[in-house]
Parts: C-alpha cells; sequence; structure tokens
C-alpha cells in the first residue's frame, strides 16, 4: 500500500460516512458468515451474529444527530429546477424520519427505553427511510437524464475549445458515476428498508440483506473515497 494510499485512507476514516460505511461492511460481512456456518459451525456462527449485533448498534449510535444533516442538505443544494427543490423536500424530510427515530430503536435495543418500543420504531424509521429514498432515486434519474442531454449538446459543439470541452465532459460523466452509485445504493437500502415495513421472502432473506448491505456500503464507499 503506497502512501497515497494511506493518506487517502486516513481521510476517508476521519469522515463519519466513512466509519459508518466500514463498520457497515462488517455489519453484512458478518451476517453473511453467520448464515453460511451456522449449520457447519455453531461457535463461529455465534461469534458472527454477534459481530453482526454489536456493528448494528454501533452504528446506530455513531449516527447520533445524524437527522439534522436533511436540514442542511436542504439549504446547500436545494435543486436547481423547481421539481428537484419539491424531490428533495421529499427525499430530506424521509431521510430525517428515518434518522430520528432510529435514535429510539437503538435505545429501545439496549434496553433504555421499553424493548417493546423497537419493533414500532423499526417501522416508522423504515418507512421514513423508504419514502426518502424512493424521491432520492428519482432525483437521480432525472439528473441522469439531464447530465446525458447536456453531453450531447455539449458534444455537438464544434466552436467550444477543446480544453474547455474535455474537462466540462469529464465533469458529466464523473457526476454520472456519482449518480449511478448512489442509485445503487439507496435501491440497495430500499431492500433493507421493505424487509423491515413488509417482511417478506425475498427481502428478509439473508443472502438478500447480506448483497444489499453490501453494495450500499461499497457504493458509499466509492463515493466517499478522497479523489
Amino acid at each position: 500500500m503506497n502512501n497515497d494510499t494511506v493518506d487517502k485512507l486516513v481521510i476517508f476514516l476521519a469522515k463519519r460516512d466513512g466509519i459508518d460505511k466500514l463498520v457497515k461492511t462488517f455489519q453484512y460481512v458478518s451476517k453473511l458468515v453467520h448464515w453460511h456456518v451456522e449449520a457447519k459451525n455453531p461457535e463461529i456462527a455465534q461469534r458472527a451474529k454477534q459481530w453482526e449485533v454489536a456493528s448494528g448498534l454501533s452504528r446506530k449510535a455513531f449516527r447520533t444527530g445524524r437527522f439534522l444533516t436533511g436540514f442542511n442538505a436542504l439549504r446547500r443544494s436545494p435543486g436547481s429546477t423547481p421539481t428537484l427543490r419539491f424531490l428533495a423536500v421529499l427525499a430530506n424530510a424521509g431521510e430525517m424520519v428515518y434518522f430520528f427515530f432510529d435514535h429510539f430503536l437503538w435505545l429501545s435495543r439496549i434496553g433504555t427505553l421499553n424493548p417493546n418500543l423497537a419493533r414500532k420504531m423499526s417501522f416508522i424509521s423504515a418507512f421514513g427511510e423508504s419514502f426518502g429514498y424512493i424521491f432520492f432515486i428519482i432525483s437521480d434519474f432525472i439528473a441522469l437524464k439531464e447530465g446525458l442531454e447536456a453531453e450531447r449538446e455539449l458534444a455537438a459543439l464544434e466552436d467550444k475549445s477543446t480544453d474547455k470541452k474535455i474537462e466540462s465532459l469529464r465533469k458529466i460523466r464523473s457526476d454520472r458515476v456519482m449518480r449511478l452509485m448512489a442509485v445503487a445504493a439507496n435501491v440497495a437500502d430500499l431492500f433493507i428498508a421493505v424487509a423491515d415495513i413488509e417482511p417478506n421472502p425475498f427481502c428478509n432473506h439473508t443472502v438478500t440483506l447480506g448483497i444489499s448491505g453490501l453494495v450500499s456500503a461499497w457504493a458509499g464507499w466509492y463515493r466517499n473515497w478522497p479523489s
């Protein structure tokens, strides 16, 4: 590992989201390990389960106050059009509900609040999460469409200097990759949220949850990795 990679790793792990994506990787890798070895090696399976639970609870503790980031997101990037601004309000409102009630879910699971509240808090949190993700996904698809149109218009220009044209195209394509990563993460997290709202054999299967969690974690890892 060269010095540049080490420096980027330090910067990545200094971010709240960087730590979250790393611990999320631990959480869902251990979930898959538990499922894989449960029948063959119960002792290892139990250790993996404990790692999964500890990772999940630590992520919830680390996200304390995270619901306030929705206000900041709306203030800093409300959207370039009325439609995108409206979608941003809905998406961030859902995310704020998710993170706010996630606090109570964490407190009920560690026994500070009545453990019987956990199921209700989980449902409300997951519902807000799903609501937000749907509008984040729609917003990203609209932005991707606008990016493709801008790229076509830019490519058709003949009088624009080559250097500026190349740089503009590079920015559009870089933004497209980031938005595709966001869509992948949000769709994956939507599967996880639906498993809480309306349990079903597909979304609640360990492999579905494990793969969805890792897709979300690694897409987020890519988006937060220092350029």
